[in-house]
């Protein structure tokens, strides 16, 4: 079912009315949490209702819950362009990195592959091995501008015989950059190595096929770009790599009573990676908000759409002088991550959010500020963002004038 056509401004209208929170501010800061739809929310509300009312004992609404994690599996498999056996649930992107990670029957003097812009979450797995069984960690450096060609021969020449993984991200949290992830992918499979990608930036920013990218696992949570709840998440294994899955966490195979001298049935596909104790009302919500997004706004439009709005802001805050943008301009998705000459990043947000109500964050590694781009964002928000950069960007922190304020008689 696709939205039927509608005048862009029109639609953009409608979209923005389904999310209540864009009303507090210039929301640009989906890549950490996404705005929720008010139908998701709602959703979430009834069956939490229920469970306060009802209970949650019954076995009835059990079926119903894997009715749910099976609504939420088909919903993330259409975004990845993937097979729904692919897919196993998980709480967070971070789970699904440690899925991967753990797999892998790590031997003392193994190696591992990542880059020097990871988030902590997608790599946390592989420090602990390092320090717990002495594997070599070796960290590609990401300088920009560099070009493709120039990334993928950096991971040919840190891929050797001992790599068992290479850990990265499809979209780096830090800067924005779309990292080259077939090629290196390939690099990869040709020496033995798994690909292990982090999708926290991708998945619901842009177009993805599983098979194109080349990975074995592909992470992603549902707060991000897919704008669900938190506590969510989901991971997809490609199916030639199934059978070198195997969790080393206890708790899972949880949601079918088996006889341990019938190996055989265990699921064939990705669900046997899923723990228990999934929050209900979040599954249910988690595939309210996808299905949302696929079938209410347009999944072409809003890949479209959220490209197009960060490329106008990287053009835009590019043109001011004193300003750097660090993402690169022909490689980037939808995040935009800039500095502003004599300003600490945390100064310079604080002055954002005061002056334009923008909600943003800080890239403490860069010293930068980092916005999120939406299919959601107006043109008119980038230019008031626009507006106040360029006015802190004409001064430092010292020579700024102050912000007007508003004295309330009678108050102290």
């Amino acid at each position: 079912m696709l939205p039927p056509a509608r005048p862009d401004l029109e639609r953009l209208a409608e979209v923005r009315a389904a999310l209540p929170a864009l009303a507090a501010g210039i929301y640009l800061n989906t890549g950490s949490v996404g705005p929720m739809p008010a139908e998701t929310a709602a959703a979430m509300a009834e069956l939490t209702d229920y469970e306060l009312r009802t209970g949650r004992a019954h076995a009835d609404y059990f079926d119903e819950m894997l009715q749910r994690m099976a609504e939420a599996r088909s919903a993330v498999a259409a975004v990845l362009t993937a097979d729904v056996d692919d897919i196993a649930l998980t709480h967070s992107t971070t789970d699904g990195m440690n899925i991967g990670i753990s797999s892998i029957d790590w031997q003392p003097g193994d190696r591992a592959v990542t880059t020097d812009l990871e988030h902590a979450g997608g790599v946390g797995g592989l420090l602990a091995l390092r320090d717990r069984l002495g594997i070599d960690v070796a960290v590609v450096a990401i300088p920009e501008p560099s070009d493709d060609a120039a990334i993928v021969a950096a991971f040919d020449a840190a891929i050797d015989a001992r790599t068992r993984a290479v850990v990265i991200s499809h979209v780096l949290w830090a800067t924005g950059r779309l990292l080259p992830i077939a090629e290196i992918a390939s690099v990869a499979q040709t020496r033995g190595a798994s690909l292990i990608v982090d999708g926290a930036q991708s998945a619901g920013a842009m177009q993805i096929d599983l098979a194109a990218t080349g990975a074995d696992v592909y992470s992603i949570p549902a707060q991000k770009w897919l704008l669900g709840p938190e506590g969510m998440g989901a991971v997809a294994v490609r199916p030639e790599a199934r059978d070198r899955i195997r969790p080393a966490a206890a708790g899972y195979f949880s949601f079918e009573h088996f006889d341990l001298r019938r190996e055989s049935r265990f699921w064939p596909d990705a669900r046997r990676l899923e723990a228990s104790n999934y929050h209900r009302p979040s599954i249910a919500g988690m595939a309210r908000s996808i299905g949302w997004l696929s079938m209410y706004v347009g999944l072409d439009w809003i890949y479209e759409r959220g490209a197009a709005m960060a490329r106008l802001a990287a053009d835009r805050l590019g043109s001011i002088v004193g300003v750097e943008v660090l993402t690169p301009r022909d490689r980037m998705v939808t995040l935009v991550t800039f500095r502003i000459a004599d300003w600490p990043a945390q100064a310079a947000l604080d002055e954002l959010g005061a002056r334009v109500f923008a909600i943003a964050r800080t890239i403490d590694p860069l010293d930068a500020i980092r916005i999120s781009v939406g299919f959601f964002t107006s043109e008119e928000e980038l230019e008031r963002l626009a507006g106040a950069v360029e006015a802190l960007a004409a001064h430092t922190p010292a020579t700024m004038p102050p912000r007007r304020s508003l004295n309330l008689l009678g108050q102290s």
